[in-house]
């Protein structure tokens, strides 16, 4: 629980080259800073060492494993331009291997984000967001989770992940909880609309269990 948030572990070879298409662009950004306005992607000075936490990707095109993702410590930024995103060319999850474009270097989280990639065609995005509420409510709202000694963006991780999809974990609801990195929580979907309705609508149900009357 104490690990330092947003330090890359996995092998990077990234080229310090610019995104040239960003037809993706403005939608991630947009569900991106509604996250942010909620608190589940950002920065706080009383929160990991004041480090960016949260990350939001989608698959480049369908049966492709490529996909653009946001840069590592862009947490503090509500609205993001092209040039804080990367385009993952390549990942070799299990080789703990990642390679990438652009003019920053992929976040933190971008091996879990191709793990799920390359074991559903269906998923098409992948949001990773700090939820204290949803995070320690995992086993009331009956989430699938990855258990605590398992470490993020890993090789661990990702077959760990591996083995949620293989146990039907993932059907539903698409919202898993990594249970050793702190607040950590994950959402999938055929859209990026659908993976991030699906996390307010869990944090909308912890809340609603604090009210009193």
């Amino acid at each position: 629980m104490s690990e330092q948030e947003g330090v890359i572990k996995y092998q990077l070879e990234h080229l310090q080259l610019p995104i040239t298409h960003t037809f993706l662009v403005k939608e991630i950004t947009a569900w991106r800073a509604i996250l942010f306005r909620l608190g589940l992607i950002g920065q706080d000075p009383d929160r990991y060492d004041n480090l960016g936490f949260g990350n939001i990707s989608h698959r480049v095109k369908p049966n492709s494993d490529a996909f653009i993702i946001t840069g590592t410590q862009t947490g503090h930024i509500e609205y993001l331009f092209p040039e804080q995103f990367v385009w993952v060319d390549k990942a070799e999850p299990k080789q703990n291997r990642i390679h990438s474009h652009g003019l920053i270097k992929p976040s933190s989280e971008a091996l879990t984000h191709a793990s799920i990639y390359s074991l559903d065609a269906t998923v098409q995005a992948v949001i990773h967001v700090h939820s204290p509420e949803i995070w320690g409510n995992t086993k009331a709202l009956n989430l699938p989770h990855i258990a605590d000694d398992i470490p993020y963006g890993t090789v661990a991780m990702a077959v760990a992940v591996e083995q949620l999809f293989k146990e039907g974990g993932l059907d539903n609801p698409s919202v898993f909880s990594m249970l050793g990195h702190q607040d950590g929580v994950v959402a999938l979907g055929k859209t990026m609309q659908e993976a991030a309705l699906e996390l307010i609508s869990f944090l909308s149900l912890t809340l609603q269990s604090k009210c009193i009357f």
